[in-house]
């Protein structure tokens, strides 16, 4: 694929979700952006979701794992899909109750604002290491694959894309978002099944079922209960993983919540998980089936897995499908971006600056939002370059090893709130997330030397919930109540 028809899809593309843009912003107040009006569809929201919740990485890295890691991904889905019920049937009914626009007005009602705006800084610093870690995966394949050869520096790359993405999320905020998800998701899907269906119908791949149960790379369960890859700490973390990345996080629960009813929004996220299941193993699937046609094609295996589907669909598969693979990779980036952004202003505007509570009118709230907004995107390009910099191997496992970070206080600070009738020393609070975030990392760093050769996986997460609590029930007041 030449570069300048690379260039052109991807600005067509652009022109395609300003359109999107334009529409769906057409005459919206400035309270449309944090909440898209709550008029959004639940069937549209959950399928919207799938392209937000798997992005480029998943579109990456759960392909070209497989030949090392087989299917054992699959008992980490099997958590996330039990932790979606979990967030359906105790966090949604919560925050329609109480009416909440940002998730974290929770906190503020229950523990006071400290404890809010340390939450609402956790899921900043959260979502903004996540969302550009995302993003970061598709540039790069991007630029590696096509843009480089042209002498075109990432950073320019990096830019141009962010710009656009700023552009189309300016003025719609989440009535704009839960659209274009939708139609990301459909191109990302596409480029996934189409992939699939080229290769099991290719010369040498009859009988594909039987070679990839020879193969063993369709192994799911790892039984070694001192592997960071034991099944039950994999889907006990998935879970986990679930109820902060989604139930805990304004980006997941701002669409979720943009639906009339709290019964639609439950209904969207209980779909949307039995359809995500399907979806990984469908990649898992691909995963398989694309080491199995490298090693037909006398392919050398990539230095980096992450580059397996990317070097096989651009270099040898017809180009009819390197171009599907574009335009699914496109799919993939924009999610991962442009709700961040949009969440990321909103809890900066709401949670931090409290644009509501300043007895400002709507015009000088919309001017501060879009201050924000810009600076926003310019954080999010640094900590782009920054990861280009860094050139993580394993994109996924940095990933959650950075979720288990940054979102274990969040975890646990709802869990005081929510099963505790204890108050908080306001001044504690964010002192407390932090260490419980640095013990816990440096609890995983050691794991094996302290613990008898025991590998802490994504249990990070729950270990650091769990110190957070502990923390917090050290420094609340009335500790001799009871559990709510």
């Amino acid at each position: 694929m030449t570069p300048i028809l690379l260039l052109s899809i991807v600005f067509g593309y652009f022109l395609l979700l300003l359109g999107i843009a334009w529409y769906t912003g057409r005459g919206a107040g400035e309270h449309a952006f944090y909440s898209g009006e709550r008029k959004s569809l639940w069937w549209v929201v959950a399928f919207g979701m799938i392209g937000t919740s798997l992005s480029g990485v998943t579109f990456i890295s759960v392909p070209g794992a497989v030949a090392k890691n087989h299917w054992t991904y699959l008992q980490l889905v099997i958590g996330f899909a039990i932790g979606y019920w979990i967030v359906a049937g105790i966090l949604l009914p919560l925050y329609y109750r109480m009416k909440l626009t940002s998730i974290y007005g929770y906190l503020r009602e229950r523990l006071g604002m400290v404890s809010y705006r340390t939450g609402a800084s956790w899921f900043i610093l959260s979502r903004l290491m996540g969302a550009t870690l995302r993003i970061y995966v598709v540039l790069n394949v991007i630029h590696v694959f096509t843009l480089e050869g042209m002498g075109i520096p990432f950073w320019l790359t990096a830019a141009t894309v962010m710009l656009m993405i700023v552009l189309y999320t300016f003025q719609g905020g989440v009535k704009t978002i839960v659209w274009t998800d939708t139609l990301q998701t459909v191109f990302m899907l596409a480029a996934l099944v189409g992939t699939i269906v080229f290769i099991v119908n290719s010369a040498g791949m009859q009988g594909w079922g039987n070679l990839l149960s020879s193969s063993g790379m369709i192994g799911v369960w790892n039984l070694d209960w001192k592997s960071d890859g034991y099944f039950l700490k994999q889907v006990l973390s998935g879970a986990f993983i679930t109820i902060v990345m989604t139930g805990l996080d304004q980006e997941m629960m701002q669409k979720n919540l943009s639906v009339r009813t709290v019964e639609g929004a439950q209904k969207n996220m209980r779909v949307f998980s039995i359809v995500l299941l399907g979806v990984n193993v469908l990649f898992l699937l691909l995963g398989g089936l694309l080491w199995l046609k490298a090693g037909q094609m006398g392919v050398a295996a990539p230095e980096k897995s992450d580059q397996l589907f990317p070097m096989m669909a651009l270099q040898h598969f017809p180009s009819w499908l390197g171009l599907l693979f574009i335009v699914g990779l496109i799919s993939a980036l924009f999610p991962s971006a442009d709700g961040a952004l949009t969440a990321l202003t909103a809890s900066t505007c709401i949670d931090l600056i409290g644009i509501r509570d300043r007895g400002w009118d709507e015009a000088r709230q919309r001017s501060v939002r879009r201050i924000v907004h810009l600076c926003m995107a310019l954080v999010f390009l640094g900590s782009i370059l920054w990861f280009h910099h860094r050139q993580d191997p394993t994109i996924i496992k940095t990933l959650f090893d950075l979720a288990a970070i940054t979102y274990g206080p969040l975890l646990g600070l709802f869990a005081f709130g929510l099963f505790t009738r204890w108050n908080v020393q306001g001044a504690a609070v964010p002192l407390v997330c932090i260490n419980a975030a640095l013990a816990t990392y440096l609890l995983r760093a050691n794991s094996t030397a302290l613990f008898g050769g025991y590998q802490m996986g994504f249990e990070t997460l729950i270990v650091n919930g769990l110190l957070t609590f502990v923390g917090l029930w050290l420094v609340s007041k009335d500790r001799g109540g009871d559990f709510a």
